[in-house]
């Protein structure tokens, strides 16, 4: 299939959508799988059973939409970021959040050596931002306003709509992933109000609430 090419059941429009053909590229190769922005797991392209599973996963796990962050840290005295969808809260007492990267991720060892980090929550309009921290082979901080965050000295990218400054507190194996627990040092919520959302494998905004 090409990429002027338009699944059955899709959106004509989708195309718009779409991230570009050499990102795309940049995320699969010739033998991973994308499950969401930024991420990646090993499935043999010969292997079309595994490919058919691995799809059928994603395309059932695409129903739930989700925001959008990106997970910063510092390494090196330079920054470091990755896209993650998966994230959420877990509990109140202490306050602990988590975020799951793949075991391929580049940024997790560098995070998990640093033990600290910083979860921006994407805003509406930087989709850009949740592409470019997702590439590879380039300066994901290009361009990318931030500051260094009061408790953690993470970078905080300026117009996300809130963020969490977190230490490491556990650190899991599941499958192909790990589950990290972070414990909440600092979090504020930003200036904007609307979300970037992902859902059914693209970039996806919320309707203006109706009084």
């Amino acid at each position: 299939m090409t990429h002027d090419d338009v699944p059955d059941g899709m959106r004509t429009d989708a195309r718009a959508t779409w991230p570009s053909p050499e990102l795309i590229e940049s995320w699969l190769g010739d033998s991973i799988f994308d499950l969401r922005p930024g991420e990646e797991v090993e499935v043999p392209a010969d292997d079309e059973e595994a490919v058919s599973a691995a799809r059928r996963f994603r395309d059932v796990l695409s129903q739930f939409a989700s925001g959008v962050t990106v997970v910063t840290t510092m390494s090196g005295g330079e920054p470091v970021g990755m896209t993650c969808q998966s994230f959420s809260s877990v509990s109140l007492d202490p306050p602990l959040v988590m975020f799951i990267p793949a075991k391929t991720s580049r940024a997790w060892p560098l995070i998990q050596r640093s033990g600290k980090f910083c979860v921006n929550i994407l805003a509406e309009d930087q989709a850009w931002l949740s592409n470019q921290m997702a590439s590879r082979g380039a300066d994901k901080f290009a361009g990318v306003d931030w500051t260094p965050a009061p408790a953690t000295g993470t970078p905080l990218l300026r117009g996300t709509i809130a963020h969490l400054e977190c230490s490491i507190h556990a650190v899991h194996e599941a499958g192909d992933h790990y589950v990290v627990i972070g414990r909440v040092l600092g979090l504020e919520v930003g200036d904007v109000d609307d979300p970037l959302l992902f859902f059914r494998g693209r970039y996806a905004t919320t309707e203006p609430a109706v009084d």
